[in-house]
């Protein structure tokens, strides 16, 4: 029995997500989430904390090794279970429909629909730096930008999937050009800059390992977001072997760009310049081009976020047809247009959200990036747990198919959950300090979470009473049989 199909037949309008993406469209998604505005910023931080040049582009490369065994171990779970939901059908089939569910709801209030809030901000005000909009009252030119770019992305995807990803392979290939035109700039400022003397390579004595510590934690984070390809693992065209080659082109390709842009960053600022920085890319394209650097800098930005906002809105609707799934008063999210390839309902909802936590941010200003910043442990605690599910699933259903098999196991997926439960305890050490509004950070996830349990709670007893009620009614006529509300228990066969 197929565990998608039955879901999807108990549900008025849900259909099966039909292969339709490419594989350099699945390569620009992937790309397109993991490259943000973050490579403009967190390398001037890991400079400061590295110690040196070599353990700076040491720690870089780390980032793409671990993201490389990540996605080995993600290919293994995309190939055996494709499915539109991602994470959450991992985590459904290995701990059941409430962890999975609780995943989905911190996804949909805030690691998604809060990113894409965020992402919005950040190319609005570059984007109000790069061009004003005069016509607004001053102050809300950003909210403007974020506004319409949500709202316009969103009505793009909505023409369907390859509208979508063709415009994100446009955004994405725009986006790597302005990468590889900083490191064109520092190549050819490199000929007039400063020799840098052999010890300045590393500093006395190296960084400590606290500090090597906190730098790999942003290096993880302006890689994170590869693990989205699982959003889109039921779609890609190619079957098996097309996701783990989209998987491990897209780290290849992330990989060298981090490590170009930082050496440019460095070949132009040099380690303490860009340990100094505020806005090391700005800085860097001001000391090459002068004060146009500062406009050029602003639209690449831009573009970055756009890219990064298109590409989370496509793999983030799918999560919630994936809950729409299993919960029949949340059956509408499940409808999925055939022939668009889209979840049309779940991205309209999306956008709706992520609209009102605009209007939230526009209200908070940079409490509302706080806010968004302290749920950093909740990502992490569901990434931890897909991990296992790897584990939990080998051990559960040993005959199900895996065209892909992680090499190395159980060593690589422990490195891989490892890594995951490091970045758990740097962020809940790193929000546990901090405070918001006089709280302690710490409660904002709790809050998530516990807000999430609630609705879970009144999920659970309407499912009770519907399958109460459909008792009686069935009772009333012999030989009938109502449908069953929920997924069939797991078994090992199914596929």
């Amino acid at each position: 029995m197929d565990f998608h199909a039955d879901r999807t037949a108990l549900i008025p309008g849900a259909t099966q997500p039909r292969p339709a993406i490419g594989l350099r469209e699945a390569v620009a998604v992937i790309v397109g989430v993991v490259i943000g505005a973050g490579i403009f910023k967190a390398p001037s931080v890991v400079a400061g904390l590295s110690g040196g040049v070599v353990p700076m582009f040491a720690l870089w490369a780390c980032g793409g090794v671990v993201s490389l065994i990540g996605a080995l171990c993600y290919a293994e779970l995309t190939t055996a279970y494709p499915h539109a939901g991602g994470d959450y059908h991992y985590l459904h089939r290995a701990f059941g429909r409430p962890v999975a569910f609780l995943f989905g709801w911190a996804r949909f209030s805030v690691i998604t629909t809060g990113s894409i809030a965020l992402l919005g901000f950040v190319f609005g005000d570059y984007m109000q730096q790069a061009a004003p909009l005069a016509f607004v009252p001053a102050g809300w030119g950003g909210t403007a930008y974020a506004v319409a770019a949500i709202a316009g992305l969103t009505a793009l995807n909505l023409r369907g999937i390859r509208t979508g990803t063709g415009f994100q392979t446009m955004l994405t290939a725009a986006e790597i050009t302005g990468l590889l035109l900083i490191a064109g700039a520092a190549a050819a400022f490199s000929g007039t800059a400063p020799a840098t003397p052999a010890a300045a390579l590393a500093a006395p004595g190296g960084a400590s390992m606290a500090s090597a510590g906190m730098a790999l934690v942003f290096v993880l984070l302006t890689y994170g977001g590869w693990n989205e390809a699982a959003y889109i693992s039921a779609e890609l065209r190619g079957g098996p072997r097309a996701m783990v080659r989209a998987l491990m082109a897209s780290i290849a390709v992330i990989t060298v760009l981090y490590l170009l842009v930082t050496w440019a960053y460095w070949t132009v600022l040099g380690l303490e310049g860009m340990a100094a920085s505020e806005a090391v890319a700005a800085d860097l394209m001001r000391a090459v081009f002068g004060p146009a650097g500062e406009k050029i800098i602003s639209v690449l930005v831009a573009v970055s976020a756009l890219t990064s906002i298109n590409a989370t809105m496509i793999v983030g609707a799918r999560t919630s047809y994936a809950v729409g799934l299993d919960w029949q008063k949340l059956g509408r999210l499940a409808e999925w247009h055939a022939e668009k390839g889209t979840p049309g309902f779940a991205l309209a909802v999306q956008c709706l959200a992520a609209l009102a936590l605009v209007a939230t941010g526009a209200t908070l200003g940079s409490g509302f990036k706080a806010m968004v910043e302290f749920t950093a442990p909740v990502f992490w605690l569901f990434f931890l747990l897909t991990g296992i599910s790897l584990f939990v699933l080998r051990w559960r259903e040993p005959h199900v198919a895996r065209p892909y098999r992680v090499p190395l196991y159980p060593l690589l997926p422990l490195l891989f959950c490892a890594s995951c439960a490091y970045m758990l305890w740097s962020s809940l050490s790193y929000v546990y300090s901090q405070s918001l509004g006089g709280l302690n950070a710490a409660w904002i996830g709790v809050a998530v979470l516990a807000l999430g349990c609630v609705l879970l709670l009144l999920l659970h007893m309407d499912d009770q009473h519907e399958r109460q009620t459909g008792s009686r009614n069935a009772s009333d006529e012999p030989g009938s049989r109502r449908p069953p509300t929920r997924p069939p228990p797991t078994r090992p066969e199914e596929n």
